[in-house]
């Protein structure tokens, strides 16, 4: 599994979302910065919690300039019930075949749990922030704000 750390290059990727558009992340480069995080599972109390924060942020990453870009192994028309029951505004993208999980090197959490883990790539495509915690879901929005408010100023 791949490490990806602050400095390093984002995988590319091409990934369908919730809404059934398929979505690349190359696209945002040169024009918004992209928090992109992987959590274990959809309708879970810690994810949605996390979900719902990201949220109730949406407007602060938006006016930042950024784009928030959910992942996790459920299926597309999983993620379209968690988006449309929690209004979430941003994007979710299944991950089944767990190629993005590999690819960011996301670790299971003790061996079992998908991780969660949240990237913020600045508008070059670099990765400018790491924050893993399985427990503190909220403080993964906090940071990844933080880090693009920095990134916009």
């Amino acid at each position: 599994m791949a490490t990806i750390g602050v400095g390093t290059t984002a995988p590319d990727f091409t990934k369908t979302t919730q809404n059934g558009d398929s979505i690349t992340l190359s696209q945002f480069r040169g024009d918004k910065a992209v928090v992109l995080y992987f959590y274990p599972k959809d309708e879970t109390p810690g994810c949605t919690a996390e979900a719902c924060s990201f949220r109730d942020n949406f407007e602060d990453f938006v006016e930042a300039g950024a784009m928030v870009i959910g992942v996790s192994q459920d299926s597309e028309k999983s993620h379209k019930s968690f988006a449309e029951h929690h209004r979430l505004p941003f994007l979710l993208v299944s991950d089944g075949d767990k190629a993005l999980q590999k690819a960011y090197g996301v670790p299971k959490t003790m061996g079992l749990l998908p991780g969660r883990v949240t990237f913020v790539i600045d508008r070059k495509g670099a990765v400018q922030h790491v924050f893993n915690s399985q427990l503190n879901a909220k403080k993964h929005v906090r940071e990844a704000l933080d880090v693009v408010k920095r990134l916009s100023a």
